[in-house]
């Protein structure tokens, strides 16, 4: 279906001529009134005349509007030409369960068969009767930037962006802003929303997580931002906090025994550093995959930080070969927060595929 193409709708009277497209799902059509009118691109169908199942009505002309009198508030009077004020002739029909806010958050692979080379499409959904104004952004330190911003119709979806996993590391933290309202028609006010997200990184990596959903044919990873009118709350702890937090559950337990330390090969200037989780946590209790990835990812933070005066140190780091999430992990962490450090395969006569040198420049 292209801009210019004449089409008729499904299950509803009218049709018309498509002057554009919001998102891959929803097509912008012209009526007779010269009013464009948002559906679903399934609902239509195009047609190779103008016969449309409405009738066709003659237009006449414009008549000139009259010059009119008008008295304002203060009682002066002026002319001036006032237009016919434009008739809405199109209204979605509204769900009584679509009185409550539900957004969410949606991320699809572009090749599913491909997955550890595709790139993903980040989708908002507004599962409701509101329309809303939305922002959605990263976070880089304090500060954050927008990746996306718009008017989103109701019941419906948008896309906001493209990434790759190069972008991935710039995406674990996101907020999504909503304002909603009604437009040409009474609604009850809901308050605008501000909610921050954490996004789960490493499940980039796993294609039983984009999981079947209402609203995409495809599989898809879904982030809830409100449900129910009720904005998702989320709390965020770094890696330091979360350590502090074990130890402080551990207290009044048996003494802990002390975390092995990293170590330095015999007759060499190479320091080791195991990250597997049992040499540097004494529990992984209570943490999930993506706690435990963040805490390895801050020993990586702490021992780079510690040796980066030290020119020509060389440093491995033992994630062993596993999927590869711990191994890309710390290849962007590197690019992102480390381009002057080399990094390389350790010896595979030694490590396998299980190791990354890091020599300190």
């Amino acid at each position: 279906m292209r801009i210019g193409d004449k089409v008729r709708f499904i299950h509803e009277t009218g049709g018309g001529v498509v002057t554009g497209f919001r998102g891959k799902d929803m097509v912008l059509v012209e009526g007779e009134d010269g009013f464009e009118i948002p559906m679903p691109i399934s609902e239509c169908v195009a047609i190779d005349t103008n016969e449309y199942n409405f009738e066709k009505k003659t237009v006449a002309p414009k008549p000139e509007a009259p010059k009119q009198v008008r008295t304002d508030s203060k009682g002066a009077k002026s002319e001036k030409i006032y237009d016919d004020e434009p008739v809405v002739t199109y209204r979605p029909k509204e769900r009584p369960e679509g009185e409550k806010l539900n957004i969410h958050l949606a991320f699809l692979p572009m090749d599913e068969k491909a997955l550890s080379k595709t790139r993903f499409e980040a989708y908002l959904i507004n599962d409701s009767n509101y329309a809303v104004y939305y922002t959605y952004s990263s976070a880089e330190g304090r500060s954050w930037r927008v990746r996306g911003c718009g008017l989103l119709q109701p019941d419906s979806k948008c896309f906001i962006e493209e990434f790759g996993y190069d972008d991935l590391s710039s995406m674990e933290h996101v907020c999504v802003q909503i304002l909603p309202f009604k437009e040409d028609r009474n609604f009850v006010l809901k308050p605008a929303v501000n909610v921050e997200r954490r996004i789960n990184t490493v499940k980039f990596y796993k294609l039983h997580l984009f999981k079947e959903n209402p609203f995409f044919e495809e599989g898809a990873m879904l982030y809830d931002i409100i449900v129910d009118d009720k904005p998702v709350k989320e709390v965020f702890t770094d890696a330091e906090e979360m350590q502090r937090i074990i130890i402080e559950k551990k207290k009044g337990d048996t003494a802990p025994q002390q975390k092995q330390q990293p170590k330095l090969q015999k007759g060499s200037d190479i320091l080791e550093v195991d990250l597997h989780a049992d040499s540097l946590l004494e529990t992984t209790a209570g943490m999930n995959n993506f706690d435990i990835l963040n805490y390895q990812l801050g020993v990586v933070r702490k021992t780079l930080d510690a040796h980066l005066k030290e020119k020509g140190k060389k440093i491995v780091f033992i994630h062993g070969k596993g999927e590869g999430v711990l191994r890309n992990a710390i290849s962007q962490e590197l690019r992102r927060k480390y381009p002057r450090c080399i990094s390389q395969d350790a010896s595979f006569q030694k490590y396998g595929f299980g190791a990354t040198m890091v020599i300190i420049k």
